[in-house]
């Protein structure tokens, strides 16, 4: 081993002494350390989750699929911001009738506000949403059927006391004990009899996609009328190939259908699941750069703290400086031993921050029906930023035991 290398390594075993003999004071050090890296990895390993779950959600889907809704739900930065006519049940009707031949078209609606669904004397909290779609629905938006059948036409148009019900909502009503075809639930005074139980989706961002009721879209008229309501549609095209010509046709029939003249502007979006996870995207992209400038600013205090006892540490061993600078330590070896000892403190605060910071978001997400992720990004980012702060805050109190006069050290009391 070199000359310079025994020096690095005297170095960095006085320095863990000297972490070990200040126990209480670096384990302190490395909390405020910690706490700004756990504010920094947790934030950012949420965001990454929740991501990963909106992305993997709408890639469900399939590329070759587009929605048409009322613009009033998903406004876009150079579309007119004021308020649009709803979608309505025939103009939904009436171009499902005539793109029927490019692609399969389905519409829905949201019955109203969540409400009870019960079996026997089972009943749930009053949080299940209740939707009406048409027989095509279940395809264009990625579902598939665990047990039983999907709606047929008939019942479509009829609007038949059927249902189709998510995972969850069976679970909670027949415990997985009692078989949950033919058998008949109530949502309020109305009851239906249960055809099919959706395969399991997951939640994204805390909404359960596995908690929901789906009934066909004439009962949601029948039961729930509103005049304001707005539909919305789902096409899965034909040609994938071909998705730009087959959504410039579906934006032309729409403009038809809602009469708009040729230099009006659309009142109405059009919308790939590829550009739904963009626009998510780009806005949780905003709150990930918010997220990180909190947490720099924490990290930012981390170091000044670390700076301060770094600067005490000094003051404390100016006679221990003296005597090593009297046994022939240069000012550079004396520099480095403080430098070294900022960074090894850094550094094992950061691991806690890292770890910590992985369990905090990972569980955070896990509530709100993310997904679990290792970061490894940010944890080699929190390495980097606390050997960065390691050195930035020990730079001036190494610089300062460098430069003492190792006389005056020896009489420092």
């Amino acid at each position: 081993m070199s000359w310079s290398g025994a020096v690095f390594r005297e170095n960095v075993v006085i320095a863990a002494g000297s972490v070990r003999s200040h126990l209480l004071r670096s384990i302190l050090t490395m909390l405020i350390i910690a706490f700004g890296i756990t504010a920094l990895v947790g934030i950012l390993t949420a965001i990454d989750s929740i991501r990963y779950s909106l992305t993997s959600e709408f890639s469900r889907m399939g590329a070759n699929t587009f929605s048409i809704r009322n613009r009033q739900m998903f406004v876009e930065g150079d579309m007119d911001s004021r308020p649009s006519p709803p979608i309505t049940y025939k103009e939904a009707a009436a171009f499902k009738e005539k793109f029927s031949g490019k692609g399969l078209v389905s519409f829905f609606a949201w019955g109203g506000i969540p409400t009870t669904v019960k079996y026997g004397n089972v009943k749930t909290h009053p949080n299940i949403s209740v939707m009406g779609c048409d027989e095509n629905y279940l395809v264009t938006s990625g579902y598939s059927l665990s047990a039983g059948r999907n709606f047929s036409l008939l019942e479509t148009e009829a609007g038949s006391n059927v249902a189709i019900i998510g995972s969850v909502l069976s679970e909670r009503l027949f415990r997985s004990v009692v078989d949950p075809m033919g058998k008949m639930i109530s949502v309020g005074s109305v009851k239906y009899r249960v055809i099919g139980v959706l395969e399991s989706k997951g939640s994204s961002m805390g909404f359960s996609n596995d908690n929901n009721l789906f009934v066909p879209v004439n009962n949601i008229r029948r039961y729930h009328p509103n005049l304001n309501r707005s539909y919305e549609i789902n096409v899965k095209a034909t040609d994938p190939t071909a998705m730009q010509g087959t959504l410039s046709e579906a934006r032309a029939l729409f403009r038809n259908i809602r009469r708009l003249d040729p230099r009006e502007a659309e009142n109405f979006a059009v919308e790939t699941s590829d550009n739904l996870v963009r626009m998510l995207v780009d806005n949780i992209s905003t709150i990930t750069l918010a997220a990180t400038f909190i947490g720099l600013i924490t990290l930012l205090g981390a170091a000044i703290g670390l700076m301060n006892i770094m600067l005490v540490s000094v003051t404390e061993r100016t006679r221990e400086i003296g005597i090593r600078k009297a046994m022939g330590a240069t000012a550079s070896v004396i520099r480095n031993q403080f430098l070294i000892e900022a960074v090894v403190i850094g550094i094992f605060g950061g691991i806690i921050g890292i770890l910590t910071g992985m369990l905090v978001g990972n569980i955070t997400t896990l509530l709100t029906g993310g997904v679990f992720i290792v970061p490894w990004g940010w944890m080699f980012m929190g390495v980097s930023l606390c050997i960065l702060v390691g050195l930035l805050s020990g730079l001036y109190p190494a610089s300062r035991a460098a430069r003492l006069d190792p006389i005056e050290s020896l009489r420092y009391e």
